[in-house]
C-alpha cells in the first residue's frame, strides 16, 4: 500500500507568543541573545531569564540551523531558534540559507515527535529580506517538507495574507 503524508498550512495574522501549538520558532539571531522584533517578544513572553540560560547553553549556531529549548512561560511547548539569513541584495545565497531555517526547523520538530509548528516569517523584519520573496521561499520550504505536521505561518498584515492565499 502506498500512503502519503499530509501536512496542513494556515496563514494568521496573530502574536506568535500566544499560539497554542507545540513550538513556536524564534527568528533567532546567531548567538541566540534577546533581540528585537519577533525575537524579543517571544523572550519576553518566555521568560527573559529562563530562556537566556537553555539559550547559552546551545550558542552559537550557524545561519541557517535550528536548535531547540523549552517553551517557559509560553503557551506553546518548546521554541525552535532558527538563525535567520540578513539580507544582502540576493547575491549572498540568502534564499538557500533562508530555506535552511524552515527545513531545519521542520526536521527538529519531526525528531522531537511535534505535532504543531509556528513560524514568524523569517528574516523580513530587521534582517531585511523582502516579505514578499520571504513568503515565497517560505511557502516552497514548508510545502516540499514532508511530514504530518500542522504549521501556521503568522504574518503581520492583510496584503502578506492575500500574497499568501494565492501562492498557495
Amino acid at each position: 500500500m502506498i500512503g502519503r503524508i499530509f501536512m496542513t498550512l494556515k496563514f494568521l495574522n496573530a502574536d506568535i507568543t500566544t499560539l497554542k501549538v507545540d513550538a513556536i520558532v524564534n527568528a533567532a539571531n546567531t548567538q541566540l541573545l534577546a533581540g528585537g522584533g519577533v525575537c524579543g517578544a517571544i523572550f519576553r513572553a518566555a521568560g527573559y531569564r529562563e530562556l537566556q540560560a537553555a539559550c547559552n547553553k546551545l550558542a552559537p549556531i550557524q545561519t541557517g540551523e535550528a536548535v531547540i529549548t523549552p517553551g517557559f512561560n509560553l503557551p506553546a511547548k518548546f521554541i525552535i531558534h532558527t538563525a535567520g539569513p540578513i539580507y544582502q541584495g540576493g547575491q549572498f545565497g540568502e534564499e538557500n540559507l533562508l530555506r535552511n531555517c524552515y527545513i531545519n526547523s521542520l526536521k527538529l520538530a519531526a525528531e522531537n515527535n511535534l505535532k504543531s509548528i509556528a513560524f514568524p516569517l523569517i528574516s523580513s523584519g530587521i534582517y531585511g529580506y523582502p516579505p514578499s520573496d520571504a513568503l515565497k521561499v517560505a511557502v516552497r520550504a514548508i510545502k516540499d517538507f514532508q511530514s504530518d505536521l500542522d504549521v501556521t505561518l503568522t504574518l503581520m498584515n492583510k496584503s502578506l495574507l492575500d500574497m499568501a492565499a494565492a501562492i498557495v
